[in-house]
This record gives C-alpha cells, structure tokens and sequence, in this order.
C-alpha cells in the first residue's frame, strides 16, 4: 500500500473516485459536494491530490482546493474504498494531504466543514480548531459546491452563518497549543441539537 502526490498518470482513477464518493454519501445519508472526473483529473494534473494504491487497485483519495486567491486552502474529497476502510488509510491520507498543503502552501490557513467525528478527531491531531464559519473563506465558490448537499437549505436559511457541519481551522500563524480532545458523547449530544433545530422544518 502506498499513499502518494497523484500526477496525471492517476486519471484514470477518476472515474472510480467520483462513484465511490457518491456510492459513500448515499450510504450514510450524508450530504457531499459531488465532483466530475474531470474536475478530480485536473486536480491530479496540477499536483494537488493524494491517492492511496494497493498495486494498480484504487483504496483511497483527497484533494486541495484553493480559496480567497490562495489565502485559504481545503484539504477535500476524502474517501476511502469500502474494501479498505477499517485499517487507518484515511489518517495517513489525511496526513499525507495536510502535509502537502502546508509544503506547497505554507502561507495558507487550512480549514474543513465536517459533520464527521473520524474526520473531526483526524483534524484536531494536526492541529485544527473548531470555529465560526465566519472565520472560513468567504468565497462564495466555495459555498456554492455546498448546493449538492441535502442540507444545503439550512446553510442558505442561516445566511452561511452555520450548519449541521461543524467550521475546523489550522491557522499557520496562530500561537500552538495542546490539541483539545473531543468526545464521543458530547459530539453526539452537539449533533443532535443542531438536527433538532435545523431540521425542524423538515419533519413539518
């Protein structure tokens, strides 16, 4: 298994990547930002994604994006094949593309939205902060990719203010601390107030 800086010579993954990022969301009744083979395929072209190969079978996959003329950086996508799920590939893609962000874009805030307690507890051990989402990009690009998402009205309702995602922000220049802890429980708890009150409309 190896995970690596995928070039053009990985398009041909592109295919597979799209479906098992859809095949995912579906599964867990989650909204996402779904993504063309081509828009995965330029990414690779341009040295800002991470694959993970078994030999020549797919396992795993993240990508950058930029946002507010590079001051911004997204480390996004990130999935794994079902066949390889369980085994901690998506912490070391996960480390493999923040450390790639930071090399590549050293000036750059790092930040994610996330309705996910792996993906929250992968982003704290790197140093992420949870915050506003006033303190995210304000790129409308950015939030317009939310559209594909099945909770997308509840962002438009609160006027991009909040969501049932929760705002994480590495910031490069900000002062190290030591990593909060998050737990189980009170992430459960946090979620399901937040679905008590955004989705309120929706059980009407």
């Amino acid at each position: 298994m190896e995970v690596i800086i995928a070039d053009q010579s990985h398009s041909k993954y592109a295919e597979i990547i799209c479906e098992t990022i859809a095949e995912s969301a579906a599964v867990r009744g989650t909204g996402i930002a779904r993504r063309t083979p081509e828009y995965i395929t330029k990414k690779m072209v341009n040295g800002n994604a991470v694959i993970a190969l078994d030999g020549d079978k797919f396992a795993g996959f993240c990508y950058i994006e930029l946002w507010g003329h590079g001051k911004f950086v997204a480390n996004s996508g990130l999935i794994v094949h079902p066949d390889y799920r369980g085994v901690g590939l998506a912490k070391k893609i996960k480390h493999k593309v923040f450390k790639h962000s930071r090399t590549k874009f050293p000036e750059a805030k790092v930040f994610s939205i996330t309705t996910g307690l792996a993906v929250m507890k992968m982003n704290t051990e790197l140093g992420y902060k949870p915050v506003p989402f006033s303190e995210l990009t304000d790129d409308p690009t950015f939030w317009d990719g939310c559209q594909t998402c099945k909770n997308y009205d509840v962002l438009t309702r609160t006027n991009r203010k909040m969501c049932l995602c929760t705002g994480m922000l590495y910031d490069p220049k900000a002062k190290k601390s030591e990593p909060i802890k998050i737990k189980e429980k009170v992430f459960n708890r946090l979620k399901s107030i937040k679905q008590n009150m955004f989705l309120k409309k929706d059980k009407k």
